[in-house]
């Protein structure tokens, strides 16, 4: 086993859900790797406090592609894979999702400013309504 590897996130709306409530986070590691080495290089790259890894390993599904110039159809199979969830300490985050996160916020923000020009375009039109009305009972 190597010393260190690389940690690809699992992108899905599932790692997301997991990753909002219990702070666990799903990352497809190698194959080779095992709880205690996910565990280390989750700390060494995140800075978090990592309390348990929990691993479970894919098996590629098989599947099958049309070739259009034999005209016949390919067996082939999907790579084998491992995914480890890592559950870290309460207060530590791993900014997987931050992007998706700063731009949910930003798009609050927008619809707020919206929603508060409106509302002031709709305060000056009953203005303007109040005051030709009461031009009109004169």
């Amino acid at each position: 086993m190597r010393a260190s590897f690389v940690l690809k996130p699992r992108l899905s709306e599932k790692a997301y859900a997991l990753s909002q409530e219990p702070h666990t986070y799903v990352f497809q590691v190698p194959t080779s790797a095992n709880k205690q080495a996910i565990a280390n290089e989750v700390a060494r790259q995140f800075d978090v406090t990592v309390l348990s890894v929990n691993t479970t390993n894919v098996v590629g599904k098989p599947k099958r592609t049309y070739l259009s110039r034999s005209g016949k159809f390919v067996k082939g199979v999907r790579s084998n894979f491992k995914k480890a969830y890592v559950v870290v300490k309460e207060g530590d985050t791993i900014p997987v999702f931050a992007a998706d996160e700063e731009r949910a916020e930003k798009e609050e923000k927008l619809t707020e400013t919206l929603k508060k020009a409106s509302d002031k375009a709709e305060k000056k039109t009953a203005k303007k309504t109040k005051k030709s009305d009461a031009e009109e009972t004169k």
